[in-house]
């Protein structure tokens, strides 16, 4: 018996490739194991889209040589794999395979040519790779991630993942509704659809309004998320697909990245700050009570004090719930890398800090307006701290709960008693019919 170990690291679509690289090596009777001392084959699955993200891994390879046997196997995956290709087993002498999104059907092959002693990397671009016979290995939950497409053609010019998930390409519609039905007769009940640009999905025949309409009305389904969006993908087809498809959460992570026209150029994002907001407009007005959350990069190349202000005014203007914040950096291989005037790290820095705050205040005075209200809850896991579970509304409120370790699938009526700013507190008004995972 074979024994894997895999580490994860990045995006949703990072976690959705695990499962499919455990499909695919466990045909070939690997069993996952998470102890890397007992494996004989260690992946590190990676992300690309941040310098310190890279770093991260590579120190991380340095610690995983020491549990490499003798015939055993130390590979690196995904995003940082395909950036980097065969030059990461030239940086990292003790790394045995490399292997892009699009090479996960030959890790045996790979495996099995490291253990013999020949070092490899399969980096090649598949434009018709979707691995539809390789069913994802998942741990049984509630909850499930749906790969509906891969790639992206929109090269933005600070974004490395063209260059690593190569072109936008969409799973058919009825395999994506195929996989969706499999997981709700498990136990399933919420899944959440996955692509680069996932609203731009089209498999030829069906867009994402049509897509929407299908996994939503898969029996068993009771909650339907996706991400993540691109503005201006958001056709009057899909927004009134949101609307009347009761399935689909009332909650949308909307990634803006500025709040500056002529930083959104510089970025070539494909909208105007005005075009954004009217976006979340149309979404407010199809769906009363949708929340927002959103990506923002300060200190990209070019940004003034007077622009960065205009990405703390959006956030306002938007209402956002939440935000994901980063300093820009620097990706070798994206167009950004030509652009001039950097800002001074501790200029973005100082700005990050700024709109942190900003940010923090906005989703605290926003959450203590909802305390008292009732919503549902599906309750997911157990929680870092203490005895409770952490629940998730539908709105993506994240909510914590006094309930035994068997509630985790269940869905509740919660009174949401108390917020942090980021979390709430909540005690459950009525229970609802359990469904179990």
């Amino acid at each position: 018996m074979k024994r894997l170990y895999i580490e994860t690291y990045g995006c949703q679509m990072n976690v959705a490739d695990t499962e499919l690289m455990l499909g695919v090596l466990g045909r070939e009777g690997y069993v996952q194991t998470d102890e890397p001392a007992e494996a004989d084959v260690l992946l590190v699955n990676t992300c690309a889209v941040r310098d310190n993200a890279e770093q991260r891994v590579i120190g991380r390879l340095g610690e995983l040589q020491q549990y490499k046997r003798a015939g055993g196997v130390l590979g690196v995956v995904g995003c940082m794999a395909q950036r980097l290709g065969p030059q990461l087993l030239e940086r990292v002498p003790r790394v045995d395979i490399v292997a892009g999104p699009d090479g996960y059907r030959n890790l045996a092959s790979l495996i099995g040519q490291a253990a013999g002693g020949t070092r490899g990397s399969d980096t090649e671009f598949r434009s018709w790779e979707h691995y539809e016979d390789v069913p994802p290995v998942r741990e049984n939950g509630a909850t499930a991630f749906v790969t509906v497409q891969r790639g992206c053609d929109y090269k933005c010019t600070f974004c490395i993942v063209p260059f690593t998930r190569g072109p936008e390409r969409s799973r058919k519609l009825e395999d994506v509704v195929r996989e969706v039905r499999t997981l709700a007769e498990q136990g399933t009940t919420e899944v959440t659809l996955l692509g680069q640009t996932v609203n731009s999905y089209h498999d030829g025949t069906h867009d994402f309004a049509a897509l929407l309409a299908a996994v939503g009305g898969v029996d068993g389904i009771r909650r339907v998320r996706f991400t993540s969006p691109y503005p201006t993908d958001f056709t009057d087809r899909v927004i009134a697909a949101m609307a009347e498809v009761p399935a689909v959460c009332e909650h949308v992570h909307l990634p803006a990245q500025s709040g500056s026209n002529a930083v959104l150029r510089r970025m070539l994002r494909r909208y105007t700050r005005e075009e954004y907001l009217a976006v979340v407009g149309r979404l407010r007005a199809a769906m009363p009570g949708i929340t927002f959350s959103t990506d923002l990069i300060v200190g990209f190349p070019g940004e003034t004090e007077a622009q960065f202000q205009e990405t703390l005014s959006l956030v306002e203007a938007a209402g956002f719930d939440d935000a994901y914040t980063f300093k820009y950096s620097v990706r070798d291989g994206t167009p950004a890398v030509r652009l001039r005037d950097h800002v001074p790290d501790a200029v973005a820095g100082e700005r990050l800090e700024r709109l942190i705050e900003r940010v923090r205040a906005q989703a605290r005075r926003r959450h203590l307006a909802r305390v008292g209200q009732t919503v549902e809850v599906l309750v997911e896991r157990p929680a870092r701290r203490g005895d409770l579970l952490l629940g998730r509304s539908r709105t993506n409120l994240m909510v914590l709960l006094e309930l035994p370790a068997t509630a985790i699938g269940e869905y509740h009526q919660v009174q949401l008693t108390g917020t942090t700013g980021s979390t709430f507190t909540g005690q459950v008004v009525r229970p609802q019919l359990a469904v179990l995972a």
